[in-house]
């Protein structure tokens, strides 16, 4: 969600009632704390801020959440644990991102709050499990709560991940479509046109595969892969992608990462509106449960 998840979908999450958190990808530690800033003064409820271990500014973004006493943060793409006792010491709770029962393991040793299980459903960078047996095994291996992620669209989701045993999930890709998310409006009309076979995985050969939606980029990744260009080659190809996708409106040649749910996402609502077709649907699908 980086580029994505700015300070207005998160303020506007945790408002409605969720955990909303900044992605902060790549960007330098002063754009992460100019979002941090623009979130509390929209909302005075917690939030958190996602720390992609690939960014070349890991150290600088975590020293910036410990001065902004920000109440949760999220790891994703490694291994936080020399970070845990000064994030812990600054009273944050920590959620890791995991896709395998022996990193949810590692990383519960290391000292985190708790676990995003995230299927290979999602959108962006992916793993190899799908959602429905990477959660029970996960749970099963650890003590700690698991957030589940992964092709959550509504409450039907949010049970099944309850029944999993799951403490709560995680969304991404309807959220692109809230009202309050800043990206290009061609982003979000890609993502509300999107058919069930319209999200596909590009990058597979380079180790670090990442759903996206078909489109003539998608195209030239998997036409450069058929060929066996060098990882250099398809890294390339993706280089600035996402930004364009997501600020220039460039639904071509733009890197359109959303998940497989992107299909059932008919319209632009806002985040409360979200949130209440959530709970709602969850309440129903638990009735019918009911025999």
């Amino acid at each position: 969600m980086a580029w994505v998840a700015t300070g207005e979908l998160a303020a506007a999450v945790s408002e409605a009632g969720g955990l909303g958190v900044i992605g902060a990808g790549n960007a330098p530690p002063e754009i992460v704390r100019n979002e941090i800033r623009k979130t509390k003064l929209a909302t005075s409820k917690p939030f958190g801020v996602n720390i992609y271990f690939l960014s070349s500014f890991v150290d600088e973004i975590m020293e910036v959440v410990r001065q902004e006493k920000v109440p949760v943060v999220t790891t994703g793409a490694g291994n936080p644990g020399k970070y845990v006792p000064d994030l812990k010491n600054a009273g944050i709770k920590i959620l890791s991102v995991v896709a395998s029962v022996n990193l949810a393991k590692r990383l519960e040793r290391a000292g985190v709050d708790g676990l995003i299980a995230e299927g290979m459903e999602c959108g962006g960078h992916i793993g190899d499990i799908a959602t429905m047996p990477l959660v029970p095994q996960i749970v099963d291996a650890v003590s700690i709560p698991v957030v589940c992620a992964g092709g959550i669209y509504d409450g039907r989701g949010l049970v099944a991940a309850l029944a999993l045993g799951a403490s709560g999930v995680q969304m991404g890709t309807r959220f692109v479509c809230a009202t309050e998310c800043t990206v290009h409006p061609n982003y979000k009309k890609a993502i509300i046109s999107a058919k069930d076979r319209s999200a596909v995985v590009t990058g597979a050969s380079t180790g670090h595969p990442i759903r996206v939606l078909n489109n003539k980029l998608a195209r030239q990744f998997k036409e450069a892969e058929s060929k066996g260009a060098s990882k250099e080659e398809i890294e390339g190809l993706g280089e600035g992608a996402l930004k364009s996708a997501v600020i220039d409106g460039d639904t071509e040649y733009g890197s359109l990462m959303a998940g497989q749910i992107s299909a059932m996402v008919s319209k632009e609502e806002s985040c409360k509106d979200i949130i209440d077709h959530v709970m709602s649907t969850a309440q129903k699908t638990i009735s019918l449960l009911q025999f």
